[in-house]
């Protein structure tokens, strides 16, 4: 037996019958997922939140970069302050007018304003190569090369006190003592050492001032690059040759700091260290 509910005022008609017996039920909340968000782990190159800079890199936030640093350069951060690597401009000026019945002679008037050549290397002059003594060129080979000697002479600084027990400052002293190397004695005299120093790295400086292509003067490649890290990717390549400058200008700027804390502990790395450590234990800093 079915029956029907009486319709009260105001509900819709049509309403559908329920059949007797049936409770009535709430319907089922619908079930929430999280939807996971795919993450192209193959442009990422950094960690948790890494954010690529999309802006230029300066040396200094807020400030103009320079005409003639394009960014082009590994490094190049746009550090310039004293305009040292700006393109040299001539100014050309005509002759004064040297007219004797004249009652005034006029001077010469600038006529064109005359932009330096772009550095040229020349084989002709092996110890100035460069056309233009303060170069942009120039400067990035200069920086460069003091860079990674700075980078072996950190290095080898720490490395030799450490083996030795002698401080990089009393080096020298040491070694006319007797010429000696990681603390084994070596069986040559200190004029044998100079010559052997003047024939292999004079030899290399030949070697790269003989070189005309400023890129591979800098970076020669081939045997220099074994693992051909650099030859292949020109992209891995850029980021290597930043990283070196990176890492070059730290190393110069440390064995900087090498040089005033000998001059004002009279210790070397190792021991300069060790003192710091020791004021920073007992309060005193340095």
């Amino acid at each position: 037996m079915s029956f029907k509910f009486p319709q009260l005022p105001g509900s819709k008609a049509g309403t559908t019958a329920k059949k007797a017996g049936t409770t009535a039920t709430k319907p089922a909340p619908k079930a929430t997922t999280t939807k996971k968000v795919a993450i192209n782990t193959a442009t990422r190159s950094g960690g948790v939140g890494y954010r690529k800079y999309q802006g230029d890199a300066l040396w200094l936030p807020n400030t103009t970069r320079p005409e003639w640093l394009d960014g082009s350069l590994p490094g190049d951060r746009g550090f310039d302050p004293l305009g040292l690597s700006k393109p040299s401009e001539f100014v050309v000026i005509g002759v004064d007018e040297n007219d004797q019945n004249a009652a005034k002679n006029n001077k010469g008037t600038v006529e064109a304003i005359v932009q330096a050549t772009p550095d040229e290397v020349s084989s002709e002059n092996r110890l100035a190569p460069y056309s233009e003594v303060f170069g942009l060129a120039r400067f990035r080979e200069c920086e460069l090369i003091h860079g990674r000697w700075a980078m072996l002479a950190c290095l080898g600084a720490l490395v030799a006190e450490a083996t030795t027990g002698v401080s990089w400052v009393e080096a020298g002293k040491v070694e006319l003592d007797g010429a000696s190397y990681a603390g084994l004695s070596l069986p040559f005299s200190i004029t044998q050492l100079i010559w052997i120093e003047v024939i292999l790295v004079g030899g290399a400086e030949f070697y790269r001032n003989s070189e005309t292509n400023p890129e591979k003067r800098c970076y020669p490649g081939g045997v220099f690059d074994p693992l051909k890290l650099a030859s292949e990717d020109e992209e891995r390549a850029f980021r290597l040759k930043t990283a070196e400058i990176k890492h070059a200008r730290l190393a110069m700027v440390s064995f900087f700091g090498y040089g005033v804390q000998a001059l004002s502990t009279g210790e070397g790395a190792l021991g300069s260290l060790a003192k710091f450590a020791d004021g920073l234990n007992n309060g005193k800093g340095l």
